[in-house]
C-alpha cells in the first residue's frame, strides 16, 4: 500500500461524491493514518448566527479520514463500511477557519477495524472535536471508480 502515501493524494476523497462536492482534500496519508481538510466555504454553514459549520460536514470530514485510514492499514483495498462513529464536540469551529481531521487506524482484526482521531480549526493540539470509528471489512473491492483511481495511482508510482 505504500504507493498510496504521501501528501495532496485527492484522488482518494475526489472518488466519493459528497466529499468532492463540499471540497474535501487529502493533506496526507500514510501507514495506518490519513488527515484530511475541508476548506471553509460559507454554504457549509449550519448556525447562520455564529458562522458554524454544520455537524453533519464535520461528521463527513471524520468519516472519510477514518475510511482512508482504515485502507493504509490494510494489505489490499478492501471494501469496508463505517460501523460506529462517535464523536465528541469539545467546543464549536471558529468561523470561516479550514477544518482539518486525522484519523489513526490503531488496530484491525479479520473483520473489523478500529480507528481514532480529531479535528481542529487552528491547532491540532486544540481540537474542536474527537472520535472513535470501527468499521467493518467486508472483502475485497469489485471493479469501481475507487478500483479504477487505485490502479492508475499504482502505475503513476512505477514511473
Amino acid at each position: 500500500m505504500q504507493f498510496l502515501f504521501g501528501a495532496g493524494r485527492n484522488e482518494f476523497v475526489e472518488h466519493v461524491p459528497h466529499a468532492r462536492q463540499i471540497g474535501m482534500r487529502c493533506l496526507e496519508i500514510g501507514p495506518c493514518f490519513a488527515t484530511v481538510q475541508l476548506p471553509w466555504r460559507e454554504e457549509l454553514v449550519g448556525d447562520p448566527l455564529r458562522q458554524v459549520v454544520f455537524g453533519g460536514v464535520i461528521t463527513t470530514l471524520l468519516d472519510q479520514a477514518s475510511g482512508l485510514a482504515v485502507q493504509c492499514s490494510l494489505a489490499e483495498f478492501k471494501r469496508i463500511a463505517t460501523l460506529d462513529l462517535r464523536i465528541d464536540y469539545l467546543r464549536a469551529a471558529e468561523s470561516r477557519l479550514d477544518l482539518t481531521a486525522r484519523a489513526e487506524c490503531y488496530k484491525v482484526t479479520n473483520h473489523v477495524a478500529f480507528v481514532r482521531g480529531s479535528a481542529w480549526d487552528r491547532e491540532q493540539s486544540d481540537p474542536f472535536a474527537s472520535m472513535l470509528a470501527t468499521f467493518m471489512i467486508v472483502g475485497p473491492l469489485d471493479a469501481s471508480a475507487w478500483q479504477q483511481r487505485v490502479t492508475a495511482a499504482k502505475e503513476k508510482a512505477r514511473e
